[in-house]
């Protein structure tokens, strides 16, 4: 077994999108080398509805997968391959963008307003970049959860773990990912396969992440249910976590315990050219794209 190395700690950063929705980016329009296959990823949060009622009006996508996952409201979508519908809280959506979609999100906040998820873009490999375009609804109910004894809470929303399996399954990345609740205190560690990029992304509560590129023995400053806990190593809400080469990630609660999306993916390793909502792997490639979405010619006909 072999611990990964954290080779990047970064906090979430507040942008605009859509028509005008806040919303919070831990990675994305940057380099996409760094968590290839993942290009995006999102945190839609604001407890405002003039903040996010806007939503993200039609647009199109190319060359990606997108998944989206709701915690607390619910996102109203339509597309332009005639399906409609509504993601509630609990709720994933994947689609695949693959040779051309225009489509719609349009989020409304629950009974107090608050609105919440998170959108991941995946590339997909050149060989499938101009595939038909699909999707897939999954509601909340039909995600399994694992519960340790120790009170752990993992929700499997994409891949396999702890001898369960998500049920969005046919992506590209063949991502796994994971919603995790740790107790307070309490040490815990997960697998991941080594031959694929992972990230964790804390959206409550704290937790220490072990480093295994830092040496052990760091100054632990609090108890927290029986368990000594580093205070000053915490990642809070809001932060992004990215991990190197190895099989396992160890994370330490901390006093309230905490919540983090655990994803990992294997990388496509191939060339990338992106604007805005469409990636192919040339610039030429990128060029036709947006020449078709001007003339007309971007959707194709269905088979």
């Amino acid at each position: 077994m072999s611990l990964r190395p954290i080779l990047e700690k970064r906090a979430a950063q507040p942008t605009l999108e859509g028509a005008g929705v806040h919303l919070h980016r831990a990675f994305g329009f940057q380099d996409p080398s760094e968590l290839d296959p993942f290009l995006l990823f999102d945190d839609f949060r604001n407890d405002h509805p003039e903040l996010y009622q806007q939503g993200f009006p039609w647009h199109p996508h190319r060359g990606i997968e997108t998944i989206t996952y709701v915690l607390e409201g619910s996102v109203e979508h339509g597309d332009s391959l005639g399906n409609t519908g509504t993601l509630g809280a609990g709720d994933v959506q994947w689609m695949t963008a693959g040779s051309g979609i225009l489509h719609q999100e349009m989020p409304s906040g629950n009974t107090k307003g608050q609105m919440h998820g998170f959108q991941l873009w995946g590339n997909l490999p050149g060989s499938q970049k101009m595939c038909a375009p699909r999707y897939q609804d999954v509601q909340g109910k039909d995600i399994p959860e694992v519960i340790d004894d120790d009170g752990t809470r993992v929700k499997v929303i994409v891949g396999e773990f702890w001898g369960k399996r998500g049920p969005v399954d046919g992506i590209a990345a063949d991502p796994q990912y994971l919603d995790v609740y740790v107790p307070a205190g309490v040490k815990k560690t997960f697998r991941i396969d080594i031959y694929r990029r992972a990230f964790a992304y804390v959206f409550n509560g704290q937790a220490a992440f072990a480093d295994a590129s830092r040496p052990t023995g760091v100054l632990l400053e609090k108890e927290v249910a029986g368990q000594e806990v580093n205070i000053r190593d915490m990642s809070g809400d809001r932060t992004l976590v990215r991990f190197g080469t190895g099989d396992e990630i160890t994370v330490q609660a901390g006093p309230e315990g905490v919540r983090f999306l655990l994803i990992s993916g294997a990388p496509i390793e191939e060339p990338v050219a992106w604007h805005g909502p469409i990636v192919m792997n040339t610039q030429a490639e990128l060029q036709k794209a947006f020449a078709e979405l001007r003339n007309g010619t971007f959707i194709r006909p269905a088979h």
